[in-house]
């Protein structure tokens, strides 16, 4: 078996390789799908616990000791003067203020559950302004705020850049974006956010994705482990949990998260990307029996110059007209029967067995739902 997965591993690096317009594409990760046994998951890739959650942070500020690559817009002048007052510096009224070394920037974090003061959070720096490049810039102290406008932690560092630039008499280039960077550790928490998940008589896990069948498959495992009535599915996405008295809070979550859970079966469903061609099934689809017919038409124009050239005594003008030859072709159709009941693996090499690109597989799907033989959800992104 180990043997057997490399090769596909190979085939799948072939198929990326080749961008993955090719139907085969389908078919091998379809094989790949029957290959793979049904395993159970750990109840913490299922689920959520409701509470325990990272809160977004946002903070305007500036970014100064840029190479001349900053932006001179309004708000970025009245930052720059209203920064240096802080500092004790007055300015004379109608002072021409050169800001080509500062940068307007907006700094977004994100502040994960049980944060406590005095430790650090990675932050991104944008620039909201004209700024040609963040290179080599230094982010002054910036405040970051959460959805209710308290102050959660305090930004401050150096940028690093991943992109680069380089412009010579008039040409330039440039290698990823100039005006993003990231500052590693440069916020620092001031204020924790309370939860109560240690002080509530009950805890509530939250499944990633609603499935009524999940929901109880999770109920009956915890209630397997820790005793009858500690879990109930109150819905398709929501089980209430009594933990047990005999165990902390935290060992009783902790020893939660490791329950394996196997998945329900879920339902049947194709994803189809219009713009790439792209299609994605679960093994779930099925049809009724149905005749699907396939053919491709082709035209081709080809247009030729003709030159008209009057006699010289008649004082016209030389005269370029096109010819136009149509050309339409139209390759048989081929016309293949699926009998009721075929599966994922069935339909793909089916319809590969015709001939369908990914683009032919859009509209063959679709017409399959129209006709009321393809028992799936179709959903176009």
């Amino acid at each position: 078996m180990p043997s057997y997965l490399a090769i596909l591993l190979k085939k799948t690096a072939a198929l990326l390789v080749n961008h993955g317009t090719d139907i085969t594409c389908i078919v091998f990760f379809c094989s790949l799908m029957f290959i793979a046994p049904a395993k159970a998951e750990r109840l913490k890739d299922l689920a959520t616990i409701q509470g325990v959650r990272n809160n977004q942070l946002l903070g305007y500020g500036l970014v100064v000791g840029l190479d001349g690559t900053g932006d001179q817009t309004p708000f970025t002048i009245q930052s720059t003067i209203s920064m240096m007052k802080q500092m004790g510096v007055n300015l004379p009224a109608g002072t021409n203020v050169q800001t080509k070394n500062v940068a307007s920037v907006i700094i977004t974090s994100s502040l994960p559950a049980f944060a406590q003061p005095g430790q650090t959070l990675d932050v991104t720096v944008s620039s909201v302004g004209s700024a040609k490049s963040l290179r080599g810039g230094t982010l002054l102290m910036t405040p970051l705020k959460g959805a209710d406008g308290q102050i959660y932690a305090m930004a401050q560092g150096n940028l690093v850049v991943g992109g680069v630039g380089a412009s010579a008499n008039g040409s330039e280039t440039q290698i990823n974006h100039l005006s993003v960077g990231r500052i590693s550790d440069g916020a620092t928490v001031e204020r924790a956010i309370a939860n109560t998940i240690s002080q509530t008589d009950s805890i509530n896990l939250e499944l990633k994705e609603t499935d009524f069948s999940t929901a109880t498959l999770v109920a009956d495992a915890i209630n397997q482990r820790f005793g009858q009535n500690t879990a109930m599915a109150q819905n398709g996405r929501v089980i209430k949990i009594e933990p047990t008295a005999n165990l902390s809070r935290v060992t009783f979550l902790a020893a939660l998260e490791t329950i394996n859970i196997t998945r329900a079966t879920t339902s049947a469903k194709i994803i189809l990307n219009a713009r790439t061609g792209s299609v994605v099934m679960n093994k779930a689809v099925t049809l009724d029996s149905c005749a699907v017919s396939h053919g491709n038409l082709s035209v081709v124009i080809e247009t030729s110059p003709v030159i008209s050239q009057p006699n010289a005594l008649s004082g016209g003008q030389t005269i370029s007209t096109g010819v136009s030859s149509i050309d339409i072709s139209k390759e048989p159709g081929k016309v293949l029967k699926i009998n009721s009941g075929a599966n994922l693996a069935d339909v793909v090499k089916a319809l590969n067995a015709i001939g369908a690109t990914p683009q032919d597989l859009l509209a063959i799907l679709q017409a399959m739902k129209a006709a009321g033989s393809l028992h799936a959800d179709l959903e176009v992104i």
